[in-house]
């Protein structure tokens, strides 16, 4: 931005490659600074100013707290190519011609710099300043930014790497024990990029007297430093979600899937500002607090190549598989014969009244009514008229 005045009429900063969306490290910043005049003007100097740097500001009750790091400070005195300047190194400008000081300078190697970013209560900026100083008029400043994007690999073996946990809860109500929930899941690796697929293994369970449901959402977690105080902000981005799961049952997930949405990168190289992003997997459970598990994540900017070692994790999956096959044996109708119609008896009764669950207040879930029967009977088996020769006498069977 540049305050105008009377005899200024253009004072603007444009890149060499203005479709260029981000820069990295080592890469070289270049452009153009404009100028054109509405009367004769004496410029003594034109300065570029390449600015970099992360500030962090917020209020803590009465006291503000504030921090800033310096990433990127370039200066450089710029000037007129093939235009006659004074002794003193200052130029005149006419009106009705387009002036053109160019500028270039290189960013910091890699390791010097953060990526660039905007948050609730901080930011990482990179721009251009341009100033402009004349005999006659006050100093001209205009701004240019620019993004920074640090490139981060997810395919390093840290990141490939599995990362799983388990957790369990015990429910009570009224201050006596109501049974338990637990969660088992893992994840193939920790390294992902925007667009791709998180693919969880998990098995939950339920021993209490309440419905539960199994969740997973991406959050993000934004760690903010100055003055030596922390301040914490947490956000969800995506979620999905799984089967209602009523008392004594189980429930497995294999290769359920969450999909990474359009975010920054992780920055986990700046000293005040710090964004981390985690898998939490939960289960809500209707009048009490949820049961979490939180697996941590890192978003790069360089996508999974597909060639890292995952045998551990193909390994355990397999486990996983077979366990929670087997945890659903017990749920099979038995073997034995159907009853006759004889054995039958049919009661359409209800042994205790139908109770409404409380709502699932994060995911908008409506009441559901459920009445949990000991058995259900196999179908009623089917019977057909049969004729065999008696003596030479067709007869009926009798049917019970």
């Amino acid at each position: 931005m540049v305050a105008m005045t009377k005899r200024v009429k253009v004072f603007e900063i444009v890149f060499s490659d203005p479709s260029k969306s981000f820069y990295c490290s080592g890469d070289k910043v270049s452009g153009k600074i404009l100028v054109e005049v509405l009367e004769v003007t004496r410029v003594t100097a034109v300065k570029v100013l390449g600015v970099g740097c992360a500030k962090v500001e917020y209020a803590k009750g009465k006291q503000r707290c504030r921090e800033e790091i310096d990433y990127l400070k370039y200066e450089d005195l710029v000037h007129l190519d093939d235009h006659p300047a004074d002794t003193d190194g200052s130029v005149i400008l006419r009106p009705g011609n387009k002036y053109e000081y160019t500028f270039g300078f290189e960013l910091p190697q890699q390791g010097q710099l953060v990526s660039s970013y905007k948050g609730k209560f901080g930011f990482v900026q990179y721009f251009v300043k341009a100033v402009m100083e004349s005999p006659a008029l006050p100093v001209l400043e205009c701004r240019k930014h620019f993004e920074v994007e640090e490139p981060l690999d997810v395919n390093t073996p840290d990141l490939l790497s599995p990362t799983g946990g388990m957790k369990e809860k015990k429910v009570t109500c009224m201050f006596i024990p109501d049974g338990q929930v637990s969660l088992n899941a893992k994840i193939d690796r920790r390294g992902f990029c925007e667009g791709e697929e998180i693919c969880i293994d998990a098995k939950f369970e339920n021993t209490c007297s309440r419905i539960v449901v199994p969740k997973a959402a991406i959050i993000a977690k934004h760690t903010y430093q100055a003055n030596g105080r922390t301040k914490l902000f947490r956000q969800k981005l995506s979620s999905v979600r799984g089967n209602h799961i009523i008392s004594g049952m189980c429930d497995a997930w294999q290769g359920k899937s969450i999909r990474v949405p359009k975010i920054k990168p992780s920055i986990l190289g700046c000293n005040i500002i710090r964004v981390e992003y985690a898998l939490m997997i939960y289960m809500h459970i209707p009048g009490s607090d949820k049961l979490v598990l939180e697996l941590p994540l890192v978003i790069g900017t360089v996508p999974y190549n597909g060639f890292g070692s995952r045998t551990n994790s193909m390994s355990s999956q397999d486990g996983s598989v077979s366990n929670a096959s087997n945890s659903w044996v017990s749920l099979r109708m038995p073997s034995s014969a159907p009853p006759s119609y004889c054995d039958i008896t049919r009661d359409c009764s209800l042994d205790q009244p139908l109770t409404p669950l409380l709502d699932d207040y994060d995911g908008g879930d409506s009441p559901i009514f459920m009445n949990a029967p000991q058995f259900q009977f196999p179908p009623l088996p089917e019977y057909s008229e049969v004729e065999e020769e008696y003596n030479g006498n067709a007869r009926m069977l009798p049917v019970c």
